[in-house]
């Protein structure tokens, strides 16, 4: 009896940390909070910047594991979900993708060599845009930051933390500042989920 409960007790952790992304028709994990956008960049750093938020855009790519570990593991998470919804707008590429794409120096491109030009080599990688668009600027240069890679709880939600403070305009760099937050988590009594 206390090894099917023990089963039991197992299962349901499961059931707690791990939830079934939703895969689209191009094979992309989804989040219902992602914004459907035309891909105008300068138009959705505007839209984003109208609603209070920064703009974040996220490339992942059909079966990368990577990719639905952060959609099942973090991004479901209320802590981490409920930060970015309110001070965000996301919007997915697909790194081989062929929806078109308007780039910040106004350049037309395909997600996919939107991707070859702004260097993505890594799913998922996400880069974040200041509030405002400078002309002739596109994308790899205008970025304030850029996470290349699937990170847990602590250090995910320390970047999307650390770029809406404007971190990247101090000398704290995220190294440090994500250093410093797991500091004071562990002496707060908080669990590392690093």
């Amino acid at each position: 009896m206390r090894i099917l409960i023990a089963f039991v007790m197992l299962l349901t952790s499961f059931a707690v940390t791990s939830h079934a992304a939703e895969v689209g028709d191009d094979g992309l994990h989804k989040q219902p909070w992602f914004s459907q956008t035309f891909r105008d960049i300068k138009e959705d750093m505007a839209q984003a910047k109208a609603e209070g938020k920064r703009l974040a855009l996220i490339f992942e790519q059909r079966g990368c594991i990577y990719c639905r570990q952060v959609h099942e593991t973090v991004l479901v998470d209320p802590e981490v979900r409920d930060f970015i919804k309110a001070n965000y707008m996301i919007v997915q590429y697909n790194l081989y993708g062929d929806e078109e794409v308007i780039d910040t120096d106004g350049e037309t491109l395909t997600e996919k060599s939107a991707a070859r030009k702004w260097g993505v080599n890594f799913t998922p990688t996400i880069f974040f845009l200041p509030e405002d668009a400078v002309e002739g600027k596109d994308v790899s240069a205008l970025k304030v930051a850029v996470m290349p890679g699937a990170f847990r709880k602590g250090t995910f939600l320390d970047m999307f933390q650390w770029v809406h403070q404007k971190g990247y305009q101090t000398d704290e760099d995220f190294q440090r500042y994500h250093g410093r937050r797991i500091r004071e988590r562990q002496a707060a009594g908080q669990q590392n989920t690093d």
